[in-house]
């Protein structure tokens, strides 16, 4: 008796680690840096087609208690993986990843069952299962990790980095195609109301709203000054100043129409008492960090190497959160993590396979409780440094 229910469980370890296996290695974990139990769910139905074969000739209830089990040990390992390599557990992942399970190992044991006239239809339902099960639970995933967008007033954003007509250098083709915006501000519009503006000196963000500021060109003193009456008088404020952007020139060394190399926003931090120091040089490729629980990859990011007492540096001092006045104001020393190769999904849409939560990071700090959708990453913890 020992030796037969012996058989049950360890067919239920040994598939329980196989389907924990597909997901860190084919369901984006491994790749990605995360160990979301949910990237598991695409995978479940060859593993439960596999334990509903196995299993054919035993008792329902036999089956039931296998199927269980799986589930069971397929959860543990999931949320010992979590708390040891990011230090949650991700519960809704857990219970949604279980509830699907369920469900697909309900489909598999019917299809496995099932005998109809014509031997060919079980292994094209099999077919039809796996295909649509992988794409229907990628399709749900998308959007259970994709963000709601804010309602809040617009937030205004001033940069020098090509983000809209950055299409060509024909003016007129331009104008008949459109504005060509760059993903990261299609990003921003989709979360919220955005208003790209080319002065703050008569563009003031209004009542309620947050200014972000991404490696402009240089700005005129009253400019500045608006930017230092806003924060101080209660807003709210992200500043990305790059020390030394990597950004895609489009035109030759020296154009005007390119970024700035560096941050011209020296004297507005030097009034906040922040100094911005160059990027280690030996920083040749980005480096994940994490800010308040959200992952974030930057590209050579300088380091604030002065702050006042009122700030709180995070990432190796690489992000800060300053109180200036009545207000806060996020710094960051790098603009390059606007660009969408270090944040954006490699299938368009797949907002679940993102690389970084770059985007619903500055959707959080323009548009409070905004950002996130039901489910969120769950990151392995970044290296300090």
């Amino acid at each position: 008796m020992i030796a037969a229910s012996r058989g049950p469980l360890l067919r239920a370890f040994t598939l329980s680690l196989a389907i924990a296996a597909l997901a860190w290695a084919a369901g984006g974990q491994a790749l990605l840096g995360r160990i979301d139990p949910a990237l598991a769910i695409p995978l479940l139905a060859p593993p439960m087609l596999l334990l509903a074969w196995w299993q054919r000739r035993e008792p329902a209830a036999n089956r039931f208690h296998t199927g269980l089990l799986t589930l069971v040990f397929l959860i543990a390992i999931q949320a010992l993986l979590g708390l040891v390599l990011a230090g949650a557990a991700a519960w809704l992942q857990l219970l949604l990843t279980t509830a699907a399970g369920g469900i697909v190992a309900w489909l598999a044991d019917i299809l496995v069952r099932w005998r109809p006239r014509l031997r060919p239809l079980p292994w094209l339902a099999a077919l039809l299962l796996v295909t649509g099960w992988f794409g229907v639970g990628h399709m749900l995933l998308a959007r259970l990790y994709r963000p709601s967008a804010a309602t809040a007033p617009a937030a205004t954003m001033l940069t020098g980095l090509p983000l809209r007509w950055s299409g060509g250098s024909d003016i007129a083709a331009m104008i008949a195609r459109g504005a060509d915006d760059d993903p990261a501000l299609a990003r921003l519009l989709a979360a919220g109301p955005v208003s790209l503006v080319d002065s703050l000196a008569d563009h003031v963000p209004p009542p309620g709203g947050a200014l972000l500021i991404a490696h402009p060109r240089a700005l005129a003193p009253r400019e500045l000054v608006a930017i230092d009456a806003f924060v101080r008088g209660g807003g709210r404020a992200v500043v990305l100043a790059d020390a030394l952007s990597g950004w895609p020139a489009r035109y030759p060394l020296g154009d005007p129409r390119n970024p700035p190399v560096t941050s011209l926003l020296t004297p507005l931090l030097d009034h906040w008492g922040i100094t911005l120091a160059a990027a280690p040089a030996a920083e040749g490729a980005p480096i994940a960090v994490d800010v308040d629980g959200m992952r974030l990859r930057l590209f050579s990011a300088g380091r604030f190497d002065r702050l006042p007492p009122q700030c709180q540096a995070h990432a190796g001092r690489r992000v800060v959160r300053c109180t200036i006045g009545k207000g806060a104001v996020w710094l960051v020393g790098d603009a390059d993590l606007l660009f969408a190769p270090l944040w954006r999904p490699s299938v368009p849409g797949a907002d679940h396979l993102r690389q970084a939560d770059t985007m619903e990071w500055l959707a959080a700090r323009l548009w409070p409780g905004t950002g996130f959708g039901p489910l969120r990453p769950l990151w392995i913890r970044a290296r300090a440094g």
